[in-house]
């Protein structure tokens, strides 16, 4: 028989408890400088895009030429043109040398595209205020017209609890 697997009742064990207390803590070995944090933390979070420039007078974002959701040519229909390289100065890296898109900035198969800020704060008050609003006036009419129905015998056939549902409340659209 070998030696390895025969079972030796005399020695005994340390209690692997011991060598815990010993050591210590990973993490307080490490010694990472703000900057090595923050090149760690975006690299983790995948921000492949850098942040979208400020152009005077214009909004700018990037827009993905493979979404077929909200694809570009829709976006041009409402007034996006691309941005080009030469004017937005630290972005000369992301010129594409060839191709439809040449000159414009770019990275990966996304573009950096730009509207009039008069357009833009028209645009987004009308989906993110406007229509809100109107859908919100719906909902009003619906909720006045059960509220107001009766059966045959003239009763109500609802009620409101609580204090039910504030629809009065009329703002000016924000700036966005």
């Amino acid at each position: 028989m070998d030696n390895r697997l025969k079972r030796n009742t005399n020695v005994g064990r340390e209690s692997r408890a011991i060598g815990d207390t010993s050591r210590e803590a990973p993490e307080k070995n490490f010694a990472l400088s703000q900057e090595q944090r923050r090149m760690f933390r975006d690299e983790f979070l995948q921000q492949s895009l850098p942040t979208a420039p400020e152009i005077p007078g214009f909004h700018s974002c990037w827009l993905s030429t493979t979404n077929q959701y909200d694809p570009i040519h829709r976006r041009m229909q409402i007034g996006y043109v691309p941005v080009k390289a030469e004017e937005v100065p630290g972005f000369e890296h992301y010129k594409v040398k060839s191709g439809e898109m040449e000159g414009f900035i770019s990275v990966n198969e996304m573009v950096l595209y730009k509207i009039p800020e008069e357009i833009y704060q028209a645009y987004m008050a009308e989906v993110h205020h406007y229509a809100p609003m109107d859908e919100q006036e719906k909902i009003k009419v619906q909720q006045d017209q059960l509220l107001n129905a009766r059966d045959s015998n003239g009763r109500a056939l609802g009620q409101v609890e609580g204090d039910g549902m504030h629809f009065d409340l009329t703002r000016e659209a924000p700036v966005f």
